[in-house]
């Protein structure tokens, strides 16, 4: 009964899609880049360190994914939104 009401709702596990692009959660400046394209990363591993408001912010995989392509590299200035990473 409540899987028919969580999917009523459109919150059951089927709806969840899979995450493509890792975006940047603020302006900030890639301090690190951890990984590289073509690279198998697990869920919770680092993938880059941004800078922002003079504080480091780890940035890390929100699933086990590929790296498809890396957009920027360290020192690069991101704006809010900008995609970093791109996931195979």
């Amino acid at each position: 009964r409540y899987d028919e009401l969580l999917q009523e709702m459109g919150m059951d596990l089927s709806a969840s899609k899979k995450v493509s692009d890792l975006k940047a959660p603020m302006p900030g400046l890639v301090a690190d880049v951890c990984v590289a394209e073509s690279q198998s990363v697990k869920k919770g591993e680092k993938l880059l360190v941004l800078e922002a408001m003079k504080m480091e912010n780890i940035l890390k995989a929100p699933e086990d994914v590929v790296i498809k392509k890396v957009h920027i590299s360290k020192g690069t200035t991101v704006e809010k939104n900008a995609v970093l990473i791109t996931f195979a």
